[in-house]
């Protein structure tokens, strides 16, 4: 890992309420880039929300599916178990939300475990259903390593694929992974691989399908290259595609 580069993403300013002034919820309205990070109770999601404010987007936690009305951008975080973060997300109402945002073209960031609720299901808690956005399932990472992996990794672009989340990186970017697990994709879900990673194998680190992203690793604990990457997530998000 370059010097200099753990704790860059921690800065960034309080993200202000989406309510309105008169206390009732009248969600982001249209008049400003605004990003909705969903929180539905699962872990540090300020950490996401601080590291997109500090390349200059405006991240704001939405617990309310309708806070969400407007958004220009959606990003799902998620830590933990896959069956809890499920659970928890429909329990919320925001799995419409993420589902609507990515039919809509909405630009979208999956970040650990909102990246493997993109698909199917995990082998973590069969019972629990995923997003199925993304054919395939989640399995348990394979090989005699240490679980979880919790460590910086260099991630490789797929040969051959373009991909507007990596075109701000000349060289193999390290960014920083916890998990024991990680989406096996399949069908059509296979040609929106991006990024692997090595580790007891070949690991998908990232996806890429339209304007939605998905990451493996945590941006926000990535230093300088997670930075890099939200803020093409950011720039991406001035587009005139608001979430109805």
């Amino acid at each position: 890992m370059p010097a200099g580069d753990a704790g860059a993403a921690q800065a960034g300013r309080a993200g202000e309420g989406a309510g309105g002034g008169d206390g009732t919820r009248a969600g982001i309205g249209r008049t400003a880039d605004v990003i909705a990070v969903l929180d539905y109770g699962i872990g540090n999601l300020r950490s996401a929300e601080k590291a997109l404010q500090h390349v200059g987007g405006d991240a704001r936690l939405v617990a309310e599916p309708e806070d969400a009305l407007g958004a220009s951008g959606v990003v799902l975080p998620g830590v933990g178990a896959f069956g809890a973060s499920a659970r928890a997300l429909r329990a919320s109402g925001l799995d419409e939300v993420a589902l609507r945002a990515v039919a809509a073209g909405v630009p979208f960031l999956g970040v650990c475990v909102g990246f493997q609720l993109l698909f199917e299901g995990s082998e973590e808690d069969p019972r629990a259903d995923g997003l199925g956005v993304l054919e395939g399932h989640v399995r348990r990472l394979a090989g005699d390593v240490k679980l979880p992996q919790m460590q910086w990794n260099r991630t490789d672009a797929v040969a051959g694929v373009r991909s507007a989340m990596l075109a701000p990186f000349v060289v193999p970017p390290w960014f920083y992974f916890v998990h024991s697990f990680a989406p096996v994709p399949t069908g059509s879900a296979r040609d929106a691989v991006v990024a692997t990673c090595d580790y007891g194998g070949t690991v998908v680190a990232a996806v890429e399908r339209g304007t939605c992203w998905a990451t493996q690793f945590h941006p926000e604990k990535s230093g300088r290259a997670g930075l890099r990457l939200l803020e093409a997530f950011v720039a991406s998000c001035s587009r005139d595609v608001r979430l109805s």
